[in-house]
């Protein structure tokens, strides 16, 4: 599975049409080469000068990247200041329907319940794995949750660390038991695999006693998350009593801790001068049930 594209093709679509209005085709050079994009000068299918000119600067898009689509949004923002009220004001509707709100100063922001909302608070760096699935489901549950299910928003979360840690595992292509290997286990070979491990040496600030607390205190963090949902507070035990006093503060604390950890694991997988890189793993044994 990829990730998917956050701008949906009728959006795209709407907006090259949109282009066709533009006299001068230097105008639509200069809203797409002020955000930093250039044409890729690769044929298309398009009609027109301007539709085939827009299409071949939306080549140089990488449509999962929130960075990249922040900026083709402030691309559309300055199209629709030369356009007038009526075509902005079906813009509007369009939009709204495609998840997507065009507020009274005309800029354009995806809807917080969105998928590209929702993509803009992932980590980047899983678009460096070869199948983010599990991880992006758990992210998915996540957001469903909150704030309305606590209890289902830390169980989520639990799941995201647990997700995120076989998939480094596994693209690392180290043993595990994928059905007996508790979260604590996993937790603390996922980092020994990535050189994050406490108590693991190696050169540079990770090797740092500070950042060795810090690491110590992510493990106490990711598996304190698990033994939260494992007392019942969160969703995948049944509880032995009504979950009284469960907030939404609770919720967004364990949401809070899966995400930090998920990142710091994520991106130190994915960053070519990370020190794993360099220096084989030691103690590597398959995740057991201790």
């Amino acid at each position: 599975m990829t990730i998917r594209q956050l701008v949906p093709l009728p959006v795209r679509r709407h907006f090259r049409e949109l282009a066709v209005d533009i006299s001068v085709l230097r105008l639509i050079g200069e809203m797409w080469q002020d955000q930093g994009f250039v044409p890729s000068g690769e044929p298309n299918d398009e009609v027109g000068e301007r539709r085939t000119l827009w299409h071949e600067y939306e080549d140089n898009v990488d449509w999962t990247d929130p960075a990249h689509v922040a900026r083709v949004l402030k691309v559309y923002d300055t199209l629709l200041d030369g356009l007038n009220d009526g075509t902005i004001e079906a813009t509007r509707k369009f939009l709204d329907r495609q998840g997507f709100d065009l507020d009274a100063d005309g800029r354009i922001k995806p809807k917080p319940d969105s998928f590209a909302a929702v993509a803009a608070r992932l980590p980047r760096s899983l678009k460096a794995l070869r199948d983010p699935t599990v991880i992006l489901d758990s992210f998915d549950r996540i957001d469903r949750a909150l704030p309305a299910d606590p209890a289902q928003a830390i169980g989520s979360a639990k799941e995201l660390i647990e997700a995120t840690a076989k998939t480094v595992l596994i693209e690392l292509s180290v043993p595990f038991d994928d059905k007996t290997a508790r979260l604590p286990a996993l937790i603390d070979l996922a980092q020994r695999a990535l050189l994050l491990h406490p108590q693991t040496q190696v050169p540079g600030p990770d090797g740092s006693n500070a950042v060795k607390r810090i690491l110590g205190g992510l493990i106490s963090i990711a598996t304190g998350l698990g033994e939260l949902r494992n007392e019942g507070w969160g969703t995948g035990h049944a509880p032995a009593a009504p979950r009284v006093g469960l907030r939404p503060r609770h919720a967004h604390l364990a949401v809070g801790a899966a995400h930090t950890w998920c990142q710091l694991v994520l991106d130190t997988l994915a960053d070519p001068s990370a020190p794993w890189r360099k220096q084989a793993p030691s103690g590597g044994s398959a995740a057991s049930t201790t």
